[in-house]
């Protein structure tokens, strides 16, 4: 259960803000601009630490309640060139090296969703929004078990 006590926003507002921004393209100042057209004054600083804060919480959630495959396996990810572009390869293979599965995909929405952001400052940011931006991927899969939930009430639902 994530802790939202002593905060001066309502839970609601705080995880909308955390799941609009790990999941649509736009920068902190864009949601703080949106959260003020709908009558809720926040400094782009602020969701910033929200986003440090809250992600990683949520994605320990999401990691206790995924699916869980059946054996031992690992993944092993490398780039290779199709046509002058470069592309992500990944695969599933088990501990004695037998392949489960096995993808090839262009450079992922990630660098989408992270171009606005314009670099990360620190590691543990990077690696608390990338967390967040990989439960939100994780919903859009419907990796979970729901029942007719939206995305939101997915991702709000990881927090209680």
């Amino acid at each position: 259960m994530v802790d939202f006590k002593g905060s001066h926003y309502l839970k609601e507002v705080m995880l909308y803000a955390v799941f609009f921004y790990v999941r649509y393209a736009v920068s902190y100042r864009s949601l703080e601009d949106i959260l003020a057209e709908r009558g809720v004054p926040i400094d782009h600083a602020t969701l910033n630490r929200w986003v440090v804060k809250y992600s990683p919480l949520i994605a320990a959630q999401a990691k206790c309640r995924k699916y869980k495959p059946s054996g031992s396996w690992r993944m092993d990810e490398t780039y290779i060139e199709v046509k002058g572009k470069w592309m992500y390869f990944y695969r599933a293979v088990t501990k004695h090296g037998k392949t489960l599965d096995f993808m090839l995909s262009e450079h992922r929405f990630i660098k989408k969703l992270t171009r606005l952001m314009k670099g990360f400052k620190s590691f543990q940011s990077a690696s608390a929004t990338l967390d967040g931006i990989d439960v939100a991927h994780m919903i859009r899969k419907q990796q979970f078990s729901t029942s007719g939930q939206s995305a939101f009430q997915q991702f709000a639902a990881l927090a209680a």
